[in-house]
């Protein structure tokens, strides 16, 4: 069983950044695609980032193009999210979540093509 743990996440004013970590207990980390998601209140789970194995390539959801950055370090089996310029309809709480093997999900935000997920933290962004 592969265990995600997030972290990062706090109350941050609107313009503000942060830096989200996921940490992955996965002995096949370097191997496994990652994504971010996050769900606000009353809304559906969103693909907000994806990030290919090697990280050479990622995909952002449109409302977080040019604002977020996905990245990952295999060596600390760690995957990151910085958030930069923060509004209030970013607030949410953020899950990691690591691809299926050969999955695509990364790639094309597809919730099911997601194996594991993490327990999510939060995040909320004051006007």
């Amino acid at each position: 069983q592969v265990q995600l743990v997030e972290s990062g996440g706090g109350l941050v004013q609107a313009g503000g950044s942060l830096r989200l970590s996921c940490v992955s207990s996965a002995r096949t980390f370097s191997t496994d695609a990652m994504g971010w998601f996050r769900q606000a209140p009353g809304k559906e789970r969103e693909f907000v980032s994806g990030i290919s194995v090697s990280g050479a390539r990622t995909k952002y959801g449109d409302a977080v193009k040019g604002r977020f950055t996905i990245s990952r370090d295999n060596a600390k089996n760690t995957v990151y999210l910085q958030m930069n310029s923060l509004q209030p309809e970013d607030t949410a709480v953020y899950y990691c979540a690591a691809d299926r093997h050969f999955g695509n999900g990364w790639n094309t935000g597809d919730r099911g093509s997601f194996a594991y997920w993490g327990q999510g933290t939060q995040v909320t962004v004051s006007s």
